[in-house]
């Protein structure tokens, strides 16, 4: 592997251990986004497919486009089926918990959090909903909740060979299996190795597994890591920065003949994508442009008086003209 898509090498020390399986299944819990950070990613390029189980429903839906083979359900995994209080953190969404302490302590970095109710099912009920014969992983990431994640699975009727769960406190670091190891090693599996993150078991019959594992967690500059390419039309190492670039060019030549409904989502997603930080207003006027403007400019007080207006219109005309075919280099 040269490219790793997990926070610290999960999937590089998984593909150690399955270096040699073509298709597999996995069942990843919180999965975080389909691509970034994400641990069964490099799985799903190998030809494996699985249940996710991610709660934030603005990420479980990209994977629909990027995953179509993933059964992906936005729940949150716990105990017993049920509801509970979930907390969304802003802009970090891997701290996102039902965990209301460690949500709080994402205001170390800046960031706050909302509460939303979500419905909470359990593992075994899902993956007979899926229909899985077999896990070859189990991967749990819930930010303080895998205690209840690890309770509501059937350990007698689904066997995976490994289970990785994340086991270090969210923020401090702390060590924090203590909580659910116990209900792991009763039921059939063996601490193999530790990432500083991550504690990864092996089911009692797959116990050859355990010594594909290093001694010692590979050292973080043993391949490339998504994260350090940046934005790909921005980035000539980026691996897709050449389609990145067709394809800003095609939408930008586009953008004219948009439906004013799509240039709203781009124009709201947009904003939401540089939110935090960046320079560019969300004033719907300053949205607008700085090109000189032959009558008084309409106010525009709303996004959607900017949809309508010819101020709008007009700067989705300057931008694409360098792309359509209106002006040349």
């Amino acid at each position: 592997m040269q490219l790793s898509y997990a926070q610290n090498l999960e999937d590089y020390h998984l593909d150690l251990v399955f270096r040699d399986q073509a298709d597999g299944v996995y069942v990843d819990v919180g999965g975080g986004h389909p691509v970034a950070d994400n641990v069964s990613f490099w799985f799903y390029l190998k030809g494996w497919r699985g249940l996710v189980v991610e709660p934030q429903e603005v990420l479980a839906d990209i994977y629909k486009g990027v995953r179509p083979r993933d059964r992906t359900v936005a729940c949150l995994a716990g105990r017993t089926d049920g509801e509970a209080e979930f907390h969304v953190v802003d802009k970090l969404h891997g701290f996102s918990t039902v965990v209301h302490e460690n949500a709080a302590g994402a205001a170390q970095f800046g960031a706050g959090y909302t509460t939303v109710r979500k419905p909470v099912r359990t593992l075994a009920a899902l993956c007979a909903e899926s229909g899985l014969a077999r896990i070859d992983f189990l991967k749990i990431d819930v930010e303080g909740a895998e205690a209840d994640a690890i309770a509501g699975m059937d350990f007698t009727r689904w066997r995976p060979r490994i289970v990785v769960v994340e086991a270090v406190a969210p923020g401090s670091m702390a060590e924090a299996w203590t909580a659910w190891e116990p209900a792991l090693i009763a039921a059939g599996y063996r601490f193999a190795f530790f990432d500083r993150l991550n504690r990864f078991y092996v089911a009692d019959e797959a116990a050859d597994l355990a010594r594909r594992f290093p001694a010692e967690p590979a050292s973080w500059d043993r391949g490339q890591h998504l994260w350090e390419y940046g934005r790909a039309p921005e980035r000539t190492d980026h691996p897709d920065h050449a389609l990145a670039l067709v394809l800003q060019a095609g939408l930008f030549a586009l953008l004219p003949t948009l439906e004013p409904a799509l240039v709203e989502r781009l124009i709201v997603r947009g904003l939401e994508a540089i939110g935090g930080g960046a320079s560019t207003t969300k004033s719907p006027d300053q949205l607008a442009g700085t090109a000189e403007f032959p009558r008084p400019r309409t106010p525009n007080g709303d996004l959607i008086g900017l949809l309508q207006s010819d101020e709008l219109r007009a700067a989705l005309g300057r931008i694409a003209c360098r792309y359509d075919g209106g002006l040349f280099d």
